[in-house]
């Protein structure tokens, strides 16, 4: 999915949490969904920034020779100006984006 392109708002709003656990019908499951969303969201946005950098990496890379990249920090700028990951998560949640499968207690205990 493209991070970029969310609808998702990029500073904290309040949330009606009742409005929000009406999709799972639990408030705890809800957050637990959310949370594990927004991991792997975050774990790919990180990939993705970790992929577009590692072309300004040199191998001789030291903290004495620390220099200025503008695209460098152009990438990163672009990042950091993108939704949190538990913004994205609950845009997703909202717009029925996210996929999740609960268990019963009944059919744990088969």
């Amino acid at each position: 999915m493209d991070y970029k392109q969310t609808k998702a708002p990029k500073n904290t709003i309040t949330r009606d949490m009742n409005k929000l656990q009406e999709k799972v019908g639990n408030v705890y499951e809800t957050v637990a969904i959310l949370g594990k969303r927004a991991n792997q969201i975050s774990s790919a946005l990180k990939k993705e920034l970790d992929a577009k950098l590692q072309d300004f990496s040199t191998p001789q890379d030291t903290m004495d020779e620390t220099y200025e990249n503008r695209e460098q920090i152009e990438i990163s700028r672009s990042y950091e100006r993108l939704p949190k990951p538990t913004l994205i998560a609950t845009q997703e949640l909202i717009d029925d984006q996210i996929v999740f499968r609960t268990t019963s207690k009944d059919d744990a205990l088969k």
